[in-house]
């Protein structure tokens, strides 16, 4: 049974998220036709995004390492990406548990009324058994490590809830929430968004991709910033005139694809949210409920990858002079277009660039400090699964790594039976934060007016 289940995991989201978005469809009633439509179109909308981010992160991976080569700073942890991780995450022994346990508090809540939110991304169930990984290599303790795998659920679920309406706003698609790990740091960046309402000149601006592109004319369109932001970076790898033509046309192709392929997802899950609101409205009556999902359903917002690819530069920058300061070992590849920070920005600032891009440069320095503290570990449990062969001296880490503050503040505050107070703070500073968040979130959804949003409105947006 667990070799099954390893291997229908092991096909992918493309193929995997079909299939249970297929009998979701059909358990809610949809006609089979419609459910295998439905079912299909989201899984070439899942492929086709995931080769245009592919794509997109081996035109700029050479550029970056390029760039921190020309710096001659030897950084010893190489970005692996996520692939790896999940590979560590299948591969401890308790993992394949991890999937009744979030069905089952799933089921629970909803029927206590604690969520709103019918999770299926089942698939990235791997990022909490790598939570969990990472909590029993740092406390030796495998029931920690499953306490920590229940704490992440929950929140995943209430991020869920808390974000959908928000989201809702943003693209349009009805009767879906992102359960993806990454939203959850947006605990982290609310209560920064809210500090720069205080700050002059940025609490009057608010721009967004269809300003910029009404205000600078054909320098907005996706292409042409495309072509201009991937030249700039590969001039800054001091690449020759044709690998910064090369570089700029794969990163400009990249941006155009985006929302073209964002549309599939609209295709695909609107069926599949009306006939799930239909079912609910009959089963849990005056209750809305949603439809969990993993983030590409949101990439076709082009504020996501101006400010995710503006940022590139300055995170070379930033872990260039944290390695000088000893406080980075970790040369970010396969994350370079960091999402994972950038997706939550984009919800907690209504998708304004500027603002997106401030708490880019404010978290990355968190990325690469985690990073670098996971590092060892990550190598060590690499090499005890076998899944990559790491030369002698080398590390491996992982610069996206979802949620970097939880997961921190799990593995080192669940570590109190060994001392670790520091740990257990942060852990408790952490869920004091979520509170306040889900309170501000709930302020924005029912059209409350902060203190900053006043003199926004009473100025004109760029």
């Amino acid at each position: 049974m667990e070799s099954v289940v390893k291997y229908i995991l092991n096909l992918g989201s493309g193929i995997f998220l079909p299939i249970v978005m297929i009998l979701l469809g059909l358990i809610i009633k949809m006609k089979p036709k419609k459910a295998i439509t439905s079912g299909l179109t989201l899984g070439i909308a899942f492929t086709a995004m995931n080769m245009v981010l592919g794509f997109m992160f081996t035109s700029i991976s050479p550029a970056a390492s390029a760039f921190v080569k020309n710096t001659g700073i030897n950084l010893s942890a190489i970005d692996v990406g996520w692939a790896p991780m999940a590979a560590i995450a299948w591969a401890w022994p308790y993992g394949l548990a991890v999937f009744p346990l979030q069905i089952g508090i799933n089921l629970l809540m909803l029927a206590l009324k604690w969520t709103d939110c019918l999770n299926v991304d089942l698939w990235n169930v791997w990022g909490k058994i790598f939570t969990a990984t990472l909590v029993a290599a740092v406390t030796g303790s495998v029931p920690l490590a499953f306490v920590a795998v229940i704490i992440q659920i929950v929140l995943e679920l209430k991020s869920g809830d808390i974000t959908q309406k928000q989201i809702y706003e943003i693209t349009k698609i009805p009767g879906v929430a992102c359960t993806h790990p990454m939203l959850i740091q947006a605990a982290i960046l609310a209560p920064i968004n809210r500090l720069l309402d205080f700050v002059p000149g940025i609490n009057k601006i608010n721009i967004n991709a269809q300003q910029l592109k009404e205000k600078i004319g054909v320098f907005g369109e996706n292409s042409v910033m495309g072509f201009i932001v991937g030249a700039l970076i590969a001039v800054f790898a001091g690449f020759d005139l044709k690998g910064v033509l090369n570089t700029a046309m794969q990163v400009a192709t990249a941006l155009v694809l985006f929302p073209m392929v964002a549309k599939l997802f609209m295709q695909a899950l609107a069926p599949i949210a009306d006939a799930a609101g239909t079912f609910m409205k009959k089963r849990f009556k005056g209750r809305e409920i949603h439809i969990g999902l993993d983030w590409p359903f949101m990439a076709g917002q082009a504020e996501i990858w101006v400010a995710a690819i503006l940022l590139v530069p300055f995170e070379l920058v930033i872990a260039v002079l944290m390695s000088k300061a000893s406080l980075n070992t970790v040369i970010p590849l396969a994350g370079i277009v960091n999402v994972i920070i950038i997706v939550p920005a984009l919800v907690v600032t209504g998708g304004n660039l500027i603002r997106m891009i401030i708490l880019g440069l404010i978290g990355t320095p968190i990325f690469l400090a985690i990073a670098t503290s996971f590092a060892p570990i990550t190598t060590s449990l690499a090499k005890a699964v076998g899944t990559i062969e790491i030369p002698k001296g080398q590390f491996i880490a992982f610069f996206g790594v979802e949620m970097p503050e939880l997961r921190w503040a799990l593995a080192h505050g669940l570590n109190i039976i060994h001392g670790e107070i520091v740990g257990f703070i942060a852990l408790i500073g952490f869920f004091g934060l979520f509170f306040w968040y889900a309170k501000y979130m709930k302020k924005r959804d029912m059209g409350e007016t902060l203190d900053s949003e006043i003199s926004v409105s009473k100025t004109q947006k760029i």
